[in-house]
């Protein structure tokens, strides 16, 4: 890399003066903590993605965490969740002391499927955690009926999956319990922060109190009451809030929705003709025939491996000035899990010992991409 070349990152989050405005608003107005600017994020939120209600959060992970509460998972069940994503997925199970039972994914999404599910499946099993990898959805309505003939309850890990689409609507739609990221490296962010969706109205009163240290009246709501508030804890719950500053970051950044996910589209399909004539041993992720992905993640997989291995190409494009990453994790690999049942899970093990992820930003450039394609290109011909 020369002087005059600048690293390319993995992720760049698109923020800019609006967003600073609003935080500022925020600040200026006094109320900083979970009040108005939170619940009109939520509701906003819940529009967009075709559900009745939002809860913000304060992660993805305390999102899932919430979900596994509500439905009642405890010690002595077991919730079957994908080893190929990011280790909250599998370490929200465990919080609530239930067992993560890891089932494998289809190559083409890296995504469960309701095969792979039934091959895990026992009397036990009281849930599923559906993630929609990278953006990619899965295949919602054949979980949705196959989990519904055993009864068993679907929680949609939608972490990277605001603006994708499936059979038609948006991701989250008629969903149980589906979990959001606001991350920086998601689609949108908040900094930090998170949201569940559902449709239940019992269910989305009972999550507001649980992320408020299981209070019967939030902290809006006795600032805005007259007369004094005794509030009463109904149950143990937890501090999982969201700020009115990250919602008002929340809310610029959901009016950029559609544009962020019309960029990264056509991002992703430039990727993919590049690739096809420079590179083309390798096989990038693609919108399913269900829906169409946000394409938080592009992941590209070569067809019979690395000749030097994965870790080597991320070592030369590093080299180059490009911040690769590795694709996506395994957690039944990962050391926090070394006392689990080891899984049989093929084609896991596969997508995340060759898989790789391509920077891919809002404001990357065709010269950017350019570097990344040829110096990809170089390292598939070592």
């Amino acid at each position: 890399m020369s002087a005059t070349e600048d690293r390319i990152p993995v992720m760049v989050p698109w923020l800019g003066e609006e967003e600073a405005q609003a935080a500022a608003e925020a600040v200026r107005s006094g109320w900083v903590a979970q009040g108005p600017r939170v619940a009109a994020f939520e509701q906003a939120f819940a529009e967009r993605v075709g559900a009745a209600h939002g809860v913000a959060v304060s992660s993805c992970t305390t999102a899932l965490h919430l979900c596994l509460v509500a439905l009642g998972i405890g010690p002595g069940d077991e919730v079957v969740v994908p080893s190929l994503s990011f280790i909250a997925t599998a370490n929200a199970v465990r919080y609530v002391g239930a067992e993560p039972v890891f089932a494998d994914v289809e190559a083409a999404t890296g995504n469960l499927t309701a095969e792979t599910i039934a091959a895990v499946r026992s009397e036990r099993t009281r849930a599923v955690v559906l993630v929609h990898q990278g953006g990619v959805p899965a295949d919602v309505e054949s979980v949705r009926k196959a989990c519904a003939q055993w009864d068993v309850a679907v929680v949609e890990d939608a972490a990277c999956a605001i603006g994708a689409t499936v059979a038609g609507g948006p991701v989250g739609a008629g969903a149980l319990l589906a979990a959001w990221s606001f991350h920086p490296r998601k689609v949108i962010t908040t900094g930090e922060g998170g949201m569940v969706t559902t449709d239940d109205p019992e269910v989305a009163a009972r999550l507001r109190r649980l992320r408020e240290h299981g209070m019967n009246a939030s902290a809006a709501e006795r600032h805005a009451s007259r007369t004094p508030v005794l509030e009463q804890y109904l149950e143990v719950g937890f501090n999982y809030r969201m700020t009115d500053i990250q919602a008002a970051v929340g809310l610029v950044q959901l009016g950029r929705l559609d544009e962020v996910v019309t960029r990264r589209r056509a991002l992703a399909a430039r990727y993919d003709a590049l690739l096809a004539a420079e590179a083309p041993g390798l096989r990038p992720v693609r919108d399913p025939a269900h829906g169409t992905t946000t394409f938080q993640s592009y992941w590209v997989l070569p067809e019979d491996g690395w000749p030097q291995g994965r870790d080597a190409v991320l070592a030369g494009l590093a080299e180059a000035g490009i911040s690769a990453r590795r694709g996506i994790m395994a957690a039944h690999l990962e050391p926090a899990y070394a006392d689990h049942p080891r899984a049989d899970l093929p084609v896991t093990e596969r997508i995340t010992r060759d898989s790789l992820i391509l920077p891919l930003f809002h404001t990357m450039t065709e010269q950017q991409q350019d570097r990344v394609v040829a110096a990809l290109a170089r390292e598939v011909r070592r």
